[in-house]
């Protein structure tokens, strides 16, 4: 009886641990977002309290005179991360659909590790082949090529002879979300009951069709989940996207000029911070970027929570 009741003890004072330990890391993820937050809108604060809301429509960017303005920046991080977006969700689905029903076993596992590695490059890494590869490249054959084929549209503008540009930012930011979203789509595609697919087989669609009419409707809201956590990832981008894109304040059309995101603004731009008005300034991007950037997580959550189709199934 002794024995026993120690045992249950024991049992009882491991739950309460177990209890204790994740609630108190659960807590400590609130606080910590909490403090971030907290410190980036007091420190800034000077620049809220001068510029107000119309800080984030203002166009001007300039230390000498202390006129601070974010839309150029918050143009370049919507342009970047959107064309990022469109050039990579297509090729991760794809990627993520051979992974999971077309490759052969041993090919699965090759190809899913040179993914993953592909997402474990570091930024900086990227940045620097950024620089003295795919730069170069696209100044040199893609621009040119887009320029004299479709060059009527505005968005293909006179090609940069440097290959820094808003263009090279979101081919670089491509390659950072393919991964994400890629791996993503595999294990959605993987999750998919195999009786909906073998009964699409049964009855005589073909393997093209049981994707389009099964996996892809059983999976398309995973699937706008990951698009928009590739958006946060690209929205936050700082080190890799500086290298790159050139700096600038402009706002127009063509995505081959230099400009500027939020991130990269703020990377390049705070050490060297010439007053604290414009600290505080730079700060006021931090505080757009964090929201800009929570927006995205909560929306990927309400997302999968409410639009999922399969949530019946697996019950």
């Amino acid at each position: 009886m002794q024995a026993r009741r120690r045992q249950r003890l024991r049992g009882r004072l491991g739950d309460l641990a177990l209890h204790g330990i994740t609630l108190a890391a659960s807590l400590a993820c609130l606080l910590l977002v909490g403090a971030i937050v907290w410190k980036i809108l007091e420190l800034s604060g000077d620049s809220f309290h001068r510029f107000g809301l119309g800080f984030v429509t203002a166009r001007t960017w300039d230390p000498v005179k202390h006129v601070f303005g974010a839309l150029p920046f918050i143009y370049g991080t919507a342009v970047s991360s959107l064309v990022a977006l469109a050039l990579a969700t297509p090729l991760a689905i794809a990627i993520g659909l051979y992974l999971s029903e077309l490759a052969p076993r041993g090919v699965r596992g090759v190809v899913g590790s040179l993914v993953e590695l592909l997402a474990a490059i570091p930024s900086v890494v990227l940045g620097l082949w950024g620089i003295l590869v795919l730069g170069p490249f696209l100044a040199h054959h893609v621009e040119p090529w887009l320029h004299g084929k479709v060059g009527f549209i505005p968005l293909f503008g006179d090609p940069q002879q440097t290959g820094q540009g808003l263009f090279t930012a979101a081919v670089i930011l491509t390659i950072m979300i393919v991964p994400i979203v890629a791996s993503i789509s595999r294990e959605l595609f993987l999750g998919v009951p195999p009786e909906l697919e073998e009964g699409a087989l049964a009855l005589g669609a073909t393997r093209w069709e049981m994707v389009r009419g099964v996996i892809l409707p059983a999976t398309r809201s995973g699937i706008a989940a990951a698009v928009i956590l590739g958006l946060g990832r690209a929205v936050g981008e700082a080190i890799a996207v500086t290298q790159v894109i050139g700096g600038g304040t402009r706002i127009g059309w063509s995505l081959f000029p230099p400009a500027d995101t939020l991130a990269s603004k703020i990377a390049s731009s705070y050490q060297g911070a010439g007053s604290g008005l414009e600290t505080s300034s730079l700060l006021y991007l931090a505080a757009i970027l964090l929201v800009l950037g929570l927006l995205a997580n909560l929306i990927a959550q309400v997302i999968v929570h409410r639009f999922d189709p399969l949530r019946g199934a697996r019950a």
